[in-house]
């Protein structure tokens, strides 16, 4: 008999709802994985700018469905920019939340061209930066600005995928990371 896990996941984006999804059936292939996604604020602006921001946005996802929703796991995933001194990169911030304990997780950084992180700057989402510069639509619910990026090497949902799987360590060895001597 497969036991139920539920996961809310604070966003209906497919992209999001998918890669929660593929983590828990991945470490949970005992349970059947009952994951939605459900409209959560974010409280940031569209666009978050900064690491801060991008962070805040995905907690701010997660404590909303906690306080709206029963499922064991909540979940949260926030793509965000950033001007480093290096140059401008796009990456996500994940939050994992079972009641119990709450794991921030970050993705791996993309770099964006100058002329792109400039559009954000002036009020742009990411996503429609990206349909105009490929003529693309909507790929913020498909392959992302990383599948445009890297010719589908790499995705939106990989990155998340990849992104969740570090952040779920806390939960798979709770007593070591209990641990403080």
């Amino acid at each position: 008999m497969l036991y139920s896990l539920k996961i809310i996941v604070g966003s209906k984006n497919p992209v999001k709802i998918n890669a929660a999804k593929y983590i828990f059936a991945m470490y949970f292939p005992d349970h059947e994985i009952d994951c939605q996604g459900v409209d959560a604020p974010s409280n940031v602006p569209d666009q978050p700018i900064g690491e801060d921001e991008t962070r805040i946005g995905a907690q701010n996802r997660v404590d909303y469905c906690k306080e709206h929703y029963q499922a064991h796991y909540y979940v949260a995933m926030e793509g965000g920019a950033e001007q480093f001194s290096y140059g401008p990169a796009t990456f996500a911030y994940v939050v994992i939340d079972n009641a119990l304990n709450q794991v921030v997780g970050r993705s791996s950084n993309l770099p964006l061209p100058q002329v792109l992180y400039n559009a954000l700057l002036k009020g742009e989402e990411l996503g429609d930066v990206m349909d105009k510069a490929f003529n693309t639509t909507n790929i913020k619910q498909k392959g992302g600005a990383i599948g445009l990026l890297t010719n589908n090497h790499a995705t939106r949902e990989s990155t998340y995928t990849q992104a969740l799987t570090l952040a779920m360590a806390p939960f798979l060895h709770s007593e070591l990371y209990s641990q403080t001597n």
